[in-house]
């Protein structure tokens, strides 16, 4: 038996704010919170231990912008690539530029706390909630 992705923690200065950023991006919603501060989200109706992992925001102080060791990518799932980088940039997401050539098939984004995350040409199938 293999492990599987449960959760991914993300450090953030504001949670509160990377939260809702997140679950408009996700379709998430909040799960929970705990008394340290750090929100969970995930998908609605499952939650932990669903067939898509929850985001832990964890309340982190310091200077941790820019490249994480981990970055997530993103996938549209009902609408063309442009269509969702548009989606994704009224959410609050900036261009971010790290070399690009601009012939790369993804688009290099950051987060309100600006953390990076590529949005991926390919679409996805959604995954079903139960």
């Amino acid at each position: 038996m293999a492990c599987r992705i449960s959760e991914l923690v993300l450090d953030a200065e504001d949670p509160g704010r990377l939260a809702a950023f997140w679950c408009g991006v996700l379709g998430y919603v909040e799960l929970g919170r705990e008394d340290d501060g750090s929100i969970e989200i995930g998908p609605p109706g499952v939650g932990f231990g669903g067939a898509q992992p929850t985001l832990v925001l964890s309340p982190h102080r310091g200077s941790g912008r820019g490249k994480l060791p981990l970055h997530i990518d993103v996938s549209a799932t009902d609408r063309d690539q442009d269509a969702e980088l548009a989606r994704l940039l009224a959410l609050g997401a900036v261009r971010a530029d790290i070399g690009q050539s601009g012939r790369e098939s993804w688009h290099v984004l950051a987060d309100p706390e600006g953390n990076e995350f590529c949005l991926l040409r390919r679409r996805l199938d959604p995954l079903e909630t139960v």
